[in-house]
């Protein structure tokens, strides 16, 4: 089989790898997803907060559980945590006012609350992964040594003791 230019690895395994970490970025997602929806619901049913501000809180919840996960986990990554943290950041400055806004005005003409969560979490799930994938991660990705010694709390954090979180 030919070999790409690329770290030697061949077309095929790297078509594998490009799925494996779709299929990885899609399960943390799903997880994070349980996470925005669990406190939307406590927000919007308990706290009776309007759409935009429970929508904000558990977008906030959800992004920095996801962003955290993926970059050691779907991404194997080492970029510094705080540069690849503000990339996301500048992403989810065009997001958020977009589905905030875009949610309160369906929620306002009578969409149902949980139907405008679900397909702006799908929209976000899409364009999140494109961003990361192409955007944060470029240029690093699959770049944690599988022989490193530094266990994974420090891994996750990006630094190299686990009580400091940088």
């Amino acid at each position: 089989m030919k070999m790409t230019k690329r770290q030697g690895v061949t077309p095929r395994s790297s078509r594998f790898k490009n799925t494996m970490q779709f299929i990885k970025f899609t399960l943390f997602s799903a997880t994070a997803g349980i996470i925005q929806v669990a406190s939307f619901s406590l927000l919007n049913e308990l706290a009776h907060l309007p759409y935009w501000p429970a929508y904000l809180i558990a977008l906030i919840l959800s992004v920095v559980y996801n962003f955290t996960i993926n970059r050691r986990l779907t991404f194997r990554s080492t970029t510094h945590y705080s540069r690849a943290m503000l990339k996301v950041f500048g992403y989810y400055l065009v997001f958020t006012p977009l589905s905030t806004w875009w949610g309160d005005r369906l929620t306002t003409i009578g969409w149902n609350e949980y139907i405008v969560l679900i397909g702006t979490m799908l929209i976000n799930f899409i364009t999140e992964y494109l961003f990361s994938r192409y955007v944060v991660f470029r240029g690093s990705i699959d770049s944690i040594d599988n022989t490193d010694s530094i266990d994974t709390a420090a891994n996750v954090t990006g630094t190299s003791n686990p009580n400091i979180v940088s």
